[in-house]
């Protein structure tokens, strides 16, 4: 009965930790709001923020695997939201032509692909990472 119960709690614990970093990506961008842009039909939005939860969760499922308690899971999950905020922060800085905020605003698919590819690419080196 035991692995059906951490099961549950992992499945909690990843929720919750999703949750709060799109919590947190939500304070960060300020030029819109995440979710009524999805609900308008913005698809760059939409791939920006499908992969963050990707990313949030490939770092989660790495930390499942490397680590002895929930509670690693839990340090580790925390951690990974934190770098992948980072992640997003130097993304932005690092394209001086553009805002990529502006852009997903516009609904520039290009940017939301190269922003859920950052999410999702930097969730392996960091999942990786993870001892």
């Amino acid at each position: 009965m035991e692995p059906f119960i951490l099961t549950a709690v992992y499945f909690i614990i990843a929720i919750a930790i999703v949750l709060i970093g799109l919590i947190l990506f939500e304070f960060m961008t300020k030029k819109y709001k995440d979710w009524d842009e999805i609900l308008k039909g913005n698809h760059a939005v939409s791939l920006s923020i499908g992969g963050k939860i990707v990313g949030i969760c490939i770092v989660l499922a790495f930390s499942i695997y490397h680590s002895t308690s929930v509670v690693d899971t839990l340090i580790w999950g925390a951690y990974g939201v934190l770098l992948q905020l980072i992640a997003y922060v130097l993304f932005e800085l690092f394209t001086r032509n553009f805002s990529v905020e502006e852009q997903l605003q516009k609904g520039n698919i290009s940017v939301g692909i190269i922003s859920m590819c950052v999410s999702i690419g930097l969730a392996f080196v960091i999942g990786a990472s993870i001892t």
